[in-house]
């Protein structure tokens, strides 16, 4: 696994062929976060990471500038992969949550200008996971919300949807919360 940008771009940490995670790939990370570049300003959100597995996306975050990055991971032997990198990296801006992703996001009372979630694939709940975002208000207005998922998911008609990016069998969808035109 490589960080692909900003400050630890080209640092490579390998969780070792007992990982069970299934890491975003680095052509896929790349294009996704060119993407991201465009909708948000990375040293000004607050980012949440949630199913974090190799903790790879909170490192982009991180290396970007993201001052509040909070991962969120339930496997004991990720959670602590993830921890030894931050320890390596001296990262001070990403705080690590050992949970369930579908506990704490009910239970959080807070909100974020970006989310990005990769629950494995097979996940029996894998199709309530961009409801669970939307139900529990964890979006603030206008922020987005990053989904990766296979190709047998179709989000097009969720009404947050915003755009589908697809790179090889990597698919990542974009959802914004709308901004209430009510609110000053």
């Amino acid at each position: 696994m490589r960080i692909v940008g900003g400050i630890h771009r080209g640092r490579v940490f390998n969780p070792g062929k007992t990982f069970k995670a299934r890491p975003t790939t680095d052509m896929a990370k790349e294009s996704l976060f060119n993407v991201l570049q465009n909708l948000v300003d990375f040293e000004n959100i607050k980012a949440l990471d949630l199913f974090s597995g190799t903790g790879s996306i909170s490192y982009e975050l991180a290396s970007r500038g993201c001052p509040d990055v909070t991962a969120v991971e339930i496997n004991p032997a990720h959670v602590q992969f993830i921890k030894e990198v931050i320890e390596t990296l001296g990262e001070k801006n990403i705080r690590l949550v050992k949970s369930n992703a579908f506990v704490f996001t009910k239970r959080i009372n807070e909100q974020f200008d970006l989310i990005f979630a990769d629950p494995p694939y097979d996940h029996p709940k894998f199709p309530e996971v961009a409801n669970l975002i939307f139900n529990n208000n964890l979006l603030k207005p206008g922020g987005f919300f990053i989904l990766e998922h296979s190709g047998q998911f179709d989000y097009s008609n969720h009404p947050s949807f915003k755009e589908l990016r697809r790179y090889g069998s990597v698919h990542f969808s974009i959802f914004e919360s709308r901004i209430d035109p009510n609110q000053d």
